[in-house]
């Protein structure tokens, strides 16, 4: 991701904030409520700031180790310099398969939700004709280069905070303690269903993709950047916050059983939540924000896969080099859109345990291998060691528990 830098002086920390906080805030906020019910809020809420954290941490531990390299230098690069080309061809497979799979899921997620919009409407359409033609509009901003798709993003971001904030007074509004606490259900285990949580947090947190594109915007200057790290996460924590505390105070948790049954795609959950508000007005701008978010996602998303095959295949910048990657991103997310349109979900989860490698565990590598690499460096983060064992720990702990997941060991909140 290449932006536009004036040089007479660094851009204001808020757009890095922008970048970050729209790119994590997105469709993948939609599945946080479906995958919690079963540890319910209090546990799930402690999750959430672990994992913050922790993928805070890894983002800046990767934002270190790429300080050494000329401004711009992707995971590629970097990886392949520090880790070695073995370890590169494995992260590789992994950043493609993550970026690859959310791609798939925001095309899924875009045909669900515009299904849904488009129906209150009386304008029917199948949610496979919708995806492709959202798929399509998207490709094209993606081709026109990173300024379109930025100016977009902060158009789809602003709107995007705009609808969230009327639409979750009106939730907040109507919640119901004894709905968000639980205390009248039938089940009182709630850790047990805890450990599952973990791969959708850390999908929920990703960003990394655009750490190297701000390191160009900002010149290399890792103070302003950390900011802009701190400040998104941050501004992504509050609104997954006020965002599960909307939803779990006003539908009771045994009501997501069935949401989940039905693949926990957005329009469920969408539709749930209208019946709790019972207001028309309400209804069509959480159908917007709904819009909105996957937008946001979906662009964040597509153009870090872009610059990542662009960088990968090492297509030209031209028009026509462009077009290339353009059709490389999208042929394989869309062609299994049209086949399996309701894998939001499933997608979200995989993306967790394949993220694990290329977020968490690989940022962690590149900073020790650096600091052993280089004596100096300009800018370091704090703690020595400490963040990166912790990362490391956490890296080891979420794919432990993907893998018990998909071997069905873990118990599953289902009716």
């Amino acid at each position: 991701m290449d932006l536009p830098v004036s040089a007479a002086r660094l851009p204001s920390t808020l757009w890095g904030t922008l970048i970050i906080s729209g790119t994590i805030i997105g469709a993948g906020m939609f599945s946080l409520p479906v995958v919690m019910s079963g540890a319910w809020f209090l546990w799930s809420s402690a999750l959430l700031i672990v994992t913050w954290f922790c993928m805070l941490l890894s983002g800046l531990l990767f934002l270190e180790a790429s300080l050494h390299y000329p401004a711009g230098a992707s995971f590629d690069t970097i990886t392949r310099d520090l880790l070695g080309r073995r370890w590169n061809l494995i992260n590789g497979l992994s950043v493609a398969f993550v970026l690859g799979i959310l791609t798939y899921a925001y095309i899924s997620a875009s045909g669900a939700i515009i299904q849904h919009t488009l129906s209150q409407l009386s304008l029917p359409i199948s949610a496979r004709s919708a995806g492709f033609a959202f798929t399509l509009l998207v490709a094209v901003f993606i081709w026109l280069g990173t300024a379109m798709v930025s100016r977009m993003t902060l158009i789809f971001l602003g709107a995007k905070v705009i609808t969230f904030l009327i639409i979750f007074g009106g939730l907040l509004w109507h919640i119901e303690p004894v709905k968000l606490l639980d205390s009248q259900g039938d089940e009182s285990h709630y850790l047990r269903y805890l450990w599952m949580v973990i791969p959708f947090c850390l999908a929920s947190f990703g960003y990394h993709g655009n750490i190297a594109g701000l390191v160009s915007y900002y010149q290399k200057n890792g103070s302003r950047v950390c900011r802009c790290l701190v400040f998104g996460t941050l501004m992504a924590l509050v609104i997954y916050f006020i965002w599960i505390i909307g939803t779990m105070g006003n539908i009771p948790r045994h009501e997501f059983k069935a949401i989940a049954a039905q693949g926990g795609n957005i329009d469920v959950l969408v539709a749930a939540l209208s019946g709790v508000l019972h207001s028309p007005y309400l209804n069509l701008l959480l159908d917007i924000f709904s819009n909105f978010a996957v937008a946001c996602s979906f662009l964040g998303v597509s153009l870090g896969f872009f610059d990542y095959l662009a960088d990968l295949f090492k297509f030209d910048r031209s028009a026509i080099g462009r077009l290339k990657t353009t059709v490389v991103t999208f042929i394989l997310p869309l062609t299994a859109a049209m086949i399996w349109p309701n894998g939001f979900l499933v997608a979200i989860g995989y993306a967790g345990l394949a993220a694990t490698l290329w977020a968490v565990i690989t940022p962690a590598m590149l900073a020790r291998r650096a600091r052993q690499r280089f004596s100096t460096a300009e800018w370091q983060v704090r703690g020595g060691m400490a963040p990166i064992v912790l990362v490391l720990i956490f890296g080891a702990v979420n794919a432990l528990v993907s893998l018990l997941s998909y071997w069905n060991v873990l118990p599953v909140y289902a009716g």
